[in-house]
């Protein structure tokens, strides 16, 4: 508390968030049983709004935590669920709608594995469908949409992040416990917690009259330097990945219920949400001094840093990011929250500051050392847009297939076909429909109807099938090129794939259906 207190201790957030280009940040602290906290900036730009403690945030893959306990007490509770354990084959719980591809992966995937996210199922963030889709997804959708996306490893093989497996666990929750995940968390936490203000999904906050404490998110525009104002849709098809909209001032009571194991907390919840199930990245030389390999438990990330277990989880979304972390051996902890992505790179910096001055030893981010590079993108709808996602996690269309590298080192050449040729709706099962248009005398694709919106422009590289595709995010306005391909048959274009999921080695292939005239 005493570095919290301390005057420069605003001044130095300030500093960061200037550099890090985070228009406003709030922090909360606690230790044993006191809190305090403050907010920095604005909340909203156009018109300007103070940023408070209250201020609420999408807290994006922080989210994952609350999902991971919603679980923990399901297998608490033994009399009620006694099938609902940690090492449950899931297909046994959902049998009807948890199918997946690959041999013995719907009989072997258990509760942990999908919670620790070591099902060998890679993130797929671009399959899913948003509200602003003719077929929309939801928790049921994406659970039963399982068995149409190819997995990337063996099960328990490797740690690869997975926002769509915390809907999936959102979904059991529902299943077993009879109420929709909303009204779950409203009774099991929100509620017992005092958490006012904390909802699933923005419509929610507003409904209850909570819009003007809602932060605006923003992304910083480099070449115009200049923020843009984002919306934050509804994201029922990321419930359980993120989706969370929260303040400090509330979520800091959730950490508090963690670190002091009180009720709904118990210390069997406590243990199956912190037992370490997965190495995030088990290369030792990668790690950060004095601190030892990241684990993974069941919504949250572990890790010893002088002796000492920390234990957190942080989210990126397109417009917000957000962080928390403990101490159990000193009941310690702190929320973090901000209203752009630079907010993750700022929380880095601080929850090291405050770690080092809790063990009073010399801080390891000097002043002068303040820049950091952030690497996530969370949903994460890490809406994860997620520690280790791809955006929403999140962490997610960045650097497909080499991003720059294919425009450095590839001369496009004119297409050998009329661009007609290959106008029409593609197929897949697992990713759905994509309309390939003309658009500025270029093939495109709107496929801002998914959860992770985007666009595909594409420039021809070769052979009438070769396609370099830029993808452009519709939330923030990043783009980067990936790999395209048609085959073509007797002079007709009959596929197209596409590099759309990093960790398969293979191209995500759609049937033509239709032909447009």
């Amino acid at each position: 508390m005493e570095l919290f207190h301390s005057p420069t201790f605003a001044a130095d957030v300030k500093d960061l968030m200037k550099q890090h280009h985070v228009p406003g940040l709030a922090v909360a602290i606690i230790q044993d049983d006191q809190v305090d906290s403050a907010g920095y900036g604005n909340a909203c730009l156009h018109p300007e709004i103070p940023c408070t403690a209250d201020t609420l945030f999408d807290i994006a893959s922080s989210a994952k935590s609350l999902t991971a306990a919603a679980v923990g007490l399901l297998v608490d509770d033994n009399e009620s669920f006694p099938d609902v354990q940690y090492d449950a084959v899931m297909s046994t719980l959902l049998p009807d709608d948890f199918v997946m591809s690959g041999e013995g992966y719907t009989e072997g995937v258990t509760v942990e594995d999908i919670l620790g996210h070591r099902s060998g199922l890679p993130g797929h963030d671009d399959s899913y469908m948003s509200v602003r889709a003719a077929q929309p997804d939801n928790a049921r959708s994406i659970t039963r949409n399982l068995r149409n996306l190819p997995v990337a490893a063996p099960i328990r093989s490797k740690y690869i992040y997975c926002n769509m497996m915390y809907t999936v666990a959102s979904y059991l929750v529902e299943v077993r416990s009879g109420c929709d995940f909303a009204t779950f968390l409203e009774k099991r936490f929100f509620q017992p917690l005092d958490m006012q203000s904390t909802t699933l999904q923005p419509s929610s906050a507003r409904a209850r009259g909570l819009e003007a404490r809602m932060a605006t998110g923003y992304t910083w525009n480099k070449a115009d330097s200049a923020y843009r104002g984002l919306e934050s849709p509804d994201c029922p098809e990321g419930q359980g990945a993120g989706s969370i909209i929260s303040s400090v001032n509330d979520f800091i009571k959730f950490v508090k219920a963690l670190v002091n194991q009180e009720h709904p907390i118990n210390q069997n919840v406590y243990r199956g949400l912190t037992r370490m199930r997965a190495f995030v990245n088990p290369d030792p030389a990668k790690r950060k001094r004095y601190t030892s390999p990241v684990a993974y438990g069941a919504g949250l990330d572990i890790y010893f840093y002088r002796g000492h277990m920390v234990v957190g989880h942080n989210g990126v979304y397109s417009g917000f990011g957000s962080r928390f972390f403990f101490l159990p051996d000193f009941a310690f902890g702190s929320v973090i929250l901000g209203n752009s992505e630079g907010a993750n790179a700022v929380a880095t910096i601080l929850v090291q500051r405050l770690i080092d001055n809790l063990l009073g030893v010399e801080n390891e981010t000097p002043h002068h050392n303040n820049k950091i590079k952030t690497t996530q993108k969370s949903q994460s709808k890490s809406k994860a847009k997620d520690t280790q996602s791809t955006k929403k996690n999140t962490e997610h269309h960045k650097s497909k297939d080499g991003g720059k590298k294919l425009q450095q080192n590839i001369s496009l050449q004119p297409p050998t076909m009329p661009l007609s040729a290959y106008i029409g709706h593609y197929w897949n099962p697992g990713y759905h429909d994509l309309l390939v248009q003309i658009r500025d005398d270029a093939l495109f694709i709107d496929a801002t109807d998914r959860s992770m919106g985007f666009t595909l422009k594409f420039e021809h590289v070769c052979d009438g099938k070769h396609f370099n595709a830029r993808i452009t995010d519709w939330l923030d306005g990043s783009d980067d090129l990936t790999k395209a391909e048609f085959v073509i048959e007797q002079g007709q274009v009959i596929k197209l794939g596409l590099r759309l999921e990093n960790m398969l080695k293979e191209m995500t292939w759609f049937e033509k259906k239709e032909v447009i005239p």
